[in-house]
């Protein structure tokens, strides 16, 4: 069973050989951390008839199926809208009612378990207070403090810990990022998928080199900077999620410039912008370069706060070039 989560994956598969299946499992950890994708092979090592010491073919018409949603005794349940509802965990007993369409197993996954409301919860609760040797559930949180306790009593919790950045660099380039790249990404987030989504999304090609372009015209034209917020960078960073994800590459550049001025150069994560970097470098003092980061956290808890964007930005370069 191979994940980002080996020592979880080994326990599993373990309990699998053994034939000793919890009833129910509580998968916790913050968002990438492969909840969602332990979650998934554990269902098909229940299903799979062609799997090898617990591990899944990932071929046969049992995996197949799980992959899209469509085996018939295998549910998924994630919040309808802003949560989970009581007629949703009521639907999903029914379901269980029935016999299983091809062999007595079951298994559903709760995703977003923390999000189900208290009658959800209560409905839940009374669900698993009666489990089925049959029938096995598997509730994923990021916050497992929100869930009743009576139902992490009944559950086998898991903790998921994250990647460590060193980890999650080694995995993008076994995905085929060059390291330069996957510095970059493992930098801004720590989700596995995302990074990868990122690596392929133009958007986010072109914010990186709109940052690199606002951080030149503030050395070599600082004149036309406010334009170029308005003509460049507005238009691109339309949203206020992406508003925060400019700040947080801007963020990156400039501690990059600090790793240049303490000669850390080993940690800098646009390691291939190298030459710009010292050119910035020569431009900011590590005093400076300090003093900035601390005003683009400044900006982004101002994003937060509802402040218009383009004011926050033009604040932001004002600051950079006093």
């Amino acid at each position: 069973m191979k994940s980002i989560q080996p020592v979880v994956s080994k326990m599993l598969v373990s309990s699998i050989n053994k034939e000793r299946i919890s009833h129910a499992y509580l998968l916790h950890g913050q968002r990438g951390t492969g909840k969602k994708y332990l979650a998934i092979l554990l269902a098909k090592s229940i299903f799979c008839k062609h799997q090898e010491r617990a591990e899944p073919c990932n071929t046969c018409r049992d995996c197949q199926r799980i992959d899209s949603g469509n085996h018939p005794d295998f549910h998924w349940i994630e919040p309808d809208g802003a949560s989970i509802k009581k007629e949703q965990i009521l639907h999903l007993q029914k379901e269980f009612t029935y016999t299983g369409m091809e062999s007595n197993r079951k298994v559903y996954i709760v995703s977003d378990a923390e999000k189900m409301t208290t009658n959800a919860s209560n409905r839940l609760l009374k669900f698993l207070e009666e489990p089925s040797m049959d029938t096995t559930a598997i509730l994923l949180t990021e916050n497992s403090q929100a869930i009743l306790p009576t139902i992490q009593s009944r559950c086998q919790l898991i903790s998921l810990r994250p990647l460590n950045n060193k980890q999650l660099i080694e995995k993008l380039e076994q995905e085929g990022l060059t390291e330069a790249n996957a510095k970059i990404f493992a930098a801004v987030t720590n989700d596995l998928n995302e990074a990868l989504e990122k690596s392929k999304d133009e958007w986010f090609a072109n914010a990186r080199k709109i940052v690199v372009q606002l951080v030149e015209m503030l050395q070599t034209n600082p004149n036309e900077v406010l334009l170029f917020i308005h003509t460049q960078w507005m238009p691109h960073f339309k949203e206020r999620p992406q508003a925060q994800q400019g700040l947080d590459l801007l963020l990156l550049w400039f501690k990059d410039m600090v790793y240049y001025h303490i000669d850390q150069k080993e940690q800098m994560v646009f390691s291939y912008h190298y030459d710009k970097i010292e050119k910035a470098a020569m431009h900011w003092s590590k005093k400076h370069a300090t003093d900035n980061l601390s005003h683009i956290m400044d900006a982004k808890r101002k994003l937060e706060q509802n402040v218009h964007p383009q004011l926050v930005m033009e604040q932001l370069t004002l600051h950079f070039q006093r």
